[in-house]
């Protein structure tokens, strides 16, 4: 398949952009470490000098060492030759010793800035929205921002560096050579030109291709990790999908590879083309520098000065064309980073916040609520109505995509509706600070994410500002039925749990589920939100949990969003929901005795169920 770049609306805005987003990336290298900047630029300049210096002393060491010649060693005969000599070779070890200690200084440096970048990426991305997520747009910007990020903003710190110190060398060389013919700086200058046009369009056609090429890169990491991955290990093995996913790659891999290799065979001819000017240039100077030293016009230290200071202002130019280029490059891959940090979240905190309730009196009301997700035309909610009383136990049932979830995200502001508000004790939540409202709300969602951390940090990082003590995750533990399960862990609560690190111990589906509950406890919330909390529990599990549920959820506002009967009939009133709307609600007997949908379904898995079940929905009954 042929890519095609895209036009941009302007030409020279597109050559621009990247030299203009250079402040930003040495503003971006300053916040990360400034005071080991400072000292780079320091030994920038000196490493400029110093080259024009040793070639100038090169002209009076050769010139002295002519005076001296078959003068003998005595000291009076060598006086000429010794401070030039002296504060040659001190040049020189000056050269070797800034060189070491900038390698150092850069080594410091790219520590600093990859930690500051990657922190002001990690920020960034927890700081948008949901809806972000839902866009393969973003995880494109994100792969662009976080891939290429660092490492070129360090390679355009060190070629700046590298242009700086060869361009302060040049002007050096430039004044030197200008005695000599003011033409020689002219044509060193005038033959960049066309290599350095060539440069700029060559590194500008392989970021162009390399953006459009970011969804299939993604792909292929998709496929590696469909390979390598324990979660799809089991189904890959028994499904026979190794060949297939292999397959998959090579193919992908071997079009990006081929594509790759095309550009770099363009790159190959344009720094052919590039030298052999160069190489015309240094032809014809070197035939004019002959041409003055058979005239006699040239001394012998003036033809060791000339041939150095030409010679090395040739291989400056070269070097700073290159430096050049691959800033321009550079800056054209660090633009991808200042883009992503540039997107701003839609839902953010008001103006002038208003305090949350201290406790809810009222409750939650979904009022004319409308919402569709990103991307999305179909209406999930739409002119949706829902009061939950503060204070009760609520059982939200429902086919899958009703909307049950989508309740969540909006209460929690995840997302924003299109139109209608949320509100709590009459108060929209659009009117609160983000924190303050997401503090009142605990969740367990319906996937919750098992942290490769110890169990007792599983539990306590749903509430780390409180600072919990472990008698309060111990606690949590218990009120989700999960504690002795710890205890029997290798190290109890300190034991790692997943398999990722080494000493690590897996759970269960249901064991990980019930180590969400223990969070969702710990945070002691005014709204809890468990969306199917026993989903992974068998039935004697689940009888065990909702034993203990009403006396946990005392004095707060529960919302419970389930398929299983067991755990909805004991709630105080029941929703049923179907299509983005509330079609049924009451207590279980209420609903029961209506003989609609709640009944028909509660019959359903009534006659459906194992005996262990019926045993329990008789206890519960």
């Amino acid at each position: 398949m042929k890519r095609t770049v895209p036009r941009s609306s302007s030409k020279l805005r597109r050559l621009v952009n990247p030299i203009a987003d250079l402040p930003k990336v040495f503003g971006l290298v300053w916040n990360a470490s400034h005071n080991w900047t400072i000292a780079w630029i320091c030994l920038l300049l000196i490493q400029g000098i110093l080259p024009v210096t040793i070639v100038y002393l090169t002209r009076i060491v050769v010139d002295s060492l002519v005076l001296v010649a078959g003068k003998g060693l005595d000291w009076q005969s060598l006086q000429p030759l010794i401070i030039p000599a002296s504060l040659m070779a001190a040049a020189l070890l000056l050269t070797q010793l800034s060189n070491s200690l900038i390698q150092w200084i850069r080594t410091v440096q790219a520590e600093f800035v990859k930690d500051y970048i990657s922190s002001l990426i990690q920020a960034k991305s927890a700081e948008l929205d949901l809806a972000f997520y839902e866009s393969s747009d973003f995880y494109d910007r994100l792969s662009r921002a976080g891939s290429e990020a660092d490492r070129n903003s360090l390679a355009l710190l060190e070629n700046s560096g590298s242009l700086l110190q060869n361009s302060i060398t040049l002007f050096g060389l430039a004044a030197i050579l200008l005695p000599y013919g003011a033409w020689l700086p002219i044509a060193l200058i005038a033959g960049a030109v066309p290599a350095l046009y060539i440069i700029l369009r060559l590194n500008r056609t392989y970021h162009q291709w390399w953006q459009q090429t970011t969804t299939d890169t993604r792909r292929l990491q998709y496929y590696e990790m469909a390979l390598t991955h324990y979660k799809f290990a089991s189904e890959v093995r028994l499904f026979d999908l190794g060949t297939y996913f292999q397959s998959a790659y090579q193919t992908l891999r071997c079009q990006l590879r081929k594509e790759y290799l095309e550009l770099q065979q363009k790159q190959s001819v344009g720094r052919v083309g590039a030298s052999t000017l160069t190489f015309v240039i240094s032809g014809s100077a070197a035939l004019w520098m002959i041409r003055q030293l058979l005239l006699g016009q040239l001394t012998l230290g003036d033809l060791a000065l000339f041939y150095q200071t030409f010679s090395k202002s040739q291989t400056l130019v070269s070097t700073a064309l290159s430096s050049f280029g691959q800033i321009y490059r550079s800056g054209l891959f660090v633009g991808d980073l200042f883009e992503f940090l540039q997107l701003q979240p839609q839902i953010h905190d008001p103006d002038q916040p208003l305090p949350v309730p201290a406790k809810l009196v009222q409750g939650i009301r979904f009022q004319q609520v409308t919402f569709r997700y990103p991307g999305s035309d179909r209406p999930i909610l739409e002119n949706f109505n829902l009061t939950i009383p503060a204070g009760k136990i609520v059982v939200i049932v429902g086919d899958n995509g009703a909307g049950k979830s989508t309740l969540v995200k909006l209460l929690c502001r995840l997302y924003d509706p299109e139109s209608g508000q949320v509100e709590l004790d009459g108060k929209d939540v659009r009117r609160f600070a983000l924190h303050d409202l997401r503090r009142l709300i605990t969740v367990l969602f319906q996937s919750p994410r098992p942290y490769h951390l110890t169990a007792a940090e599983n539990i306590a990082i749903s509430d780390l500002s409180a600072l919990p003590t472990f008698t309060d995750i111990e606690t949590a533990a218990q009120s989700a039925g999960i504690h002795n399960t710890i205890q029997r862990l290798p190290q109890g609560y300190n034991t790692l749990l997943g398999k990722w690190f080494p000493g690590g111990t897996e759970l269960s589906g249901g064991q990980w589920q019930r180590l969400a509950l223990a969070r969702a406890f710990l945070r002691k919330a005014q709204i809890m939100i468990l969306d199917e909390p026993t989903s992974a529990m068998d039935p004697w599990a689940e009888f065990d949990w909702l034993e203990r549920f009403r006396s946990l959820a005392s004095g707060q506002t529960a919302i419970l969003i389930t398929h299983r009967f067991t755990l909805a009939m004991r709630a105080d009133i029941i929703h049923v929901m179907r299509s983005g709307q509330i079609v049924e609600s009451g207590n279980h007997d209420e609903l029961l005795a209506k003989g609609g949908i709640y009944a028909k379904s509660w019959q359903a898995q009534m006659q459906s169920s194992t005996p262990v079940e019926d045993d329990l929905l008789v206890q519960h009954s």
